[in-house]
C-alpha cells in the first residue's frame, strides 16, 4: 500500500468509482482530468448513455461527458484493475422510514468478489455511524478472503455535492476524509487532494466522519422545519412569512432559512439514519424527529391551501384544473427522488382536481413510465383555474406575469376567471401579482 497515491498520480494505478449518479458521476469525471478512472454502475442502460455522451444527471453536461477519459463499465470484473475504490451508491429508507442498506451491502459484496491485496475502499454513501466498520468490513472480508488492516484498508469520505448548484461544486467544497489508521488516512487525503481545490479535513475517525455527514443535513432539515412551522402559524394570522423573515433578517446573527418543500435523496433521508441509530441505542429522538414530521407533511399542507383557495373563489373542485410548475425535488435539478410535489398532486387528485405538470428539466419518458405522469409543454397549457409554482426553476422564475396569465386564458374570451397563483417558496413579486388581479398565496 506504500505510495499508492503516488502510483495513482503517475497513472500506474486506477481509481474506480462505484455508482454513477449525482455523486459518483461528477466525482469520476473530475478525477479523470488528472488520473485513470473506471466509472462503474450496475445499470447497463445508464452506462450506454454515458458512453454515448449523454449525461442523464444533467450535472456535468453532455459535452463534458463526451470528452471525459472515464472508462465506463457495468462489468464488475473491471474493478480488479483498481486499488483505490470509491463507493457512491444511494442509501435510501424504506416505506417505514427505516434505513435501507441493501445498495451499500450489495456494492460491498461485489467489491469483495473483485478486491485485490493492497487496496483501499472508501465509502461516500450516507450511513449512520458504525456501518462502514461494523457492516461493510465483514462483507468485504467474507467475499474476498482477505483481512482488513492487513491485505486491504478502508475509509469514509461523506459526499457533499449539492445537485443543481453550479457554484458550490465538488472541487470547491471542503472534503471530509477519514481512514482506519494513519496510513490509510494520509493516502485517502492525498488522493482527494488531487481534485479538491478547497482542501480536505482529516476527521479523527471513520465514525466521526459518518456522524458529521448525518448531522449536516439533519441541522438544515430542522431549521427549515422551524420556518415551515412559522409559515403555518403566520398563515393563520394572515401575516406574510417572507415579510417577517425579511424584517428579522436585519439582525446580524439571524439564520437565513426559508420555508419550503424538503425532498431529495439527502436532507429528507439522512435524519432517519440518525434517528434509527439513536433508537437502536435506546434514545428516542425529539427535535430531529419532530422536524422530519413537519417537513414530511408540507406537501399535504400546500395541497390543502390550494383546495381552500379554489373553494373560496367559488369554483367547482370536481371541474377545477391546476397547473403544477416543477416536479423535481429542488430548483434547477432534474432529480425527482422523494419530491414532495408528488404528494401535492396526490392530494389534489383525492379531490378530483385535474392536474397538469410542467417541468423542462425532468426526463419525460422516465416520469411517464415510473409515475404515470405526463409532462406537458408550457405553450400547450391554458384554461387553468390555479397555477402552482412548486419548484422555482430559473425558467419559471423568469416568467413574466403576462406569461403566467396566459395559463389561465380560455378559448372563450368572454369568460372572466379568478386567477389563483400559488407561489410555494415566495419567489415572485407578491405585490405585482396582486396588482394584476391574481389571488396570491405562498408559504
Amino acid at each position: 500500500m506504500d505510495n499508492l497515491n503516488k502510483r495513482i498520480s503517475a497513472g500506474q494505478e486506477k481509481i474506480a468509482v462505484i455508482g454513477l449518479g449525482y455523486v459518483g458521476l461528477p466525482l469520476a469525471v473530475s478525477f479523470a482530468k488528472h488520473v485513470n478512472v473506471i466509472g462503474f454502475d450496475i445499470d447497463s442502460n445508464k452506462i450506454e448513455k454515458y458512453t454515448n455522451g449523454i449525461d442523464v444527471t444533467k450535472e456535468i453536461g453532455n459535452e463534458e461527458i463526451k470528452n471525459t477519459k472515464v472508462i465506463f463499465s457495468h462489468n464488475e470484473s473491471d474493478l480488479k484493475s483498481s486499488r483505490f475504490l470509491i463507493v457512491s451508491v444511494p442509501t435510501p429508507v424504506n416505506s417505514n422510514k427505516i434505513p435501507d442498506l441493501a445498495p451499500v451491502i450489495s456494492a460491498s459484496r461485489m467489491i469483495g468478489r473483485n478486491l485485490q491485496k493492497g487496496s483501499i475502499v472508501v465509502y461516500e454513501s450516507t450511513v449512520y455511524p458504525g456501518v462502514t466498520e461494523e457492516i461493510c468490513i465483514p462483507i468485504l472480508e467474507e467475499e474476498s478472503g482477505l483481512k482488513c488492516g492487513v491485505d486491504f484498508k478502508i475509509g469514509y469520505s461523506p459526499e457533499r455535492i449539492n445537485p443543481g448548484d453550479k457554484v458550490n461544486t465538488l472541487e470547491n467544497i471542503v472534503k471530509i476524509v477519514s481512514g482506519m489508521d494513519e496510513e490509510s488516512l494520509e493516502i485517502i487525503a492525498k488522493v482527494y487532494e488531487i481534485i479538491i481545490k478547497a482542501g480536505v479535513y482529516r476527521a479523527e475517525s471513520i465514525k466521526v466522519a459518518e456522524a458529521a455527514k448525518v448531522i449536516e443535513n439533519s441541522q438544515r432539515d430542522i431549521n427549515i422545519a422551524f420556518m415551515n412551522e412559522l409559515a403555518m402559524v403566520f398563515n393563520k394570522m394572515d401575516i406574510d412569512t417572507n415579510a417577517v423573515l425579511k424584517a428579522a433578517g436585519t439582525k446580524w446573527n439571524f439564520l437565513d432559512f426559508k420555508p419550503g418543500l424538503v425532498g431529495g435523496h439527502c436532507i429528507s433521508i439522512d435524519p432517519y439514519y440518525f434517528i434509527y441509530k439513536a433508537e437502536e441505542l435506546g434514545y428516542h429522538s425529539q427535535i430531529i424527529l419532530s422536524g422530519r414530521k413537519i417537513n414530511d407533511g408540507m406537501g399535504k399542507y400546500v395541497a390543502e391551501n390550494i383546495i381552500k383557495k379554489i373553494v373560496k373563489s367559488g369554483k367547482d373542485l370536481n371541474n377545477s384544473k391546476v397547473a403544477i410548475l416543477g416536479l423535481a425535488f429542488k430548483e434547477d435539478c432534474p432529480d425527482v427522488r422523494n419530491s414532495k410535489v408528488f404528494e401535492i398532486i396526490h392530494e389534489l387528485k383525492e379531490y378530483n382536481v385535474k392536474t397538469t405538470v410542467i417541468d423542462p428539466l425532468v426526463d419525460k419518458k422516465e416520469i411517464a413510465q415510473e409515475y404515470n405522469i405526463v409532462i406537458e409543454d408550457f405553450e400547450n397549457i391554458f384554461d387553468m383555474d390555479a397555477v402552482v409554482l412548486a419548484v422555482p426553476h430559473l425558467e419559471f422564475k423568469n416568467l413574466s406575469l403576462e406569461e403566467l396569465n396566459s395559463l389561465f386564458e380560455s378559448h372563450n374570451k368572454l369568460e372572466n376567471k379568478e386567477k389563483i397563483l400559488i407561489d410555494v417558496k415566495g419567489v415572485l413579486d407578491k405585490n405585482k401579482a396582486l396588482d394584476n388581479n391574481f389571488i396570491y398565496w405562498s408559504l
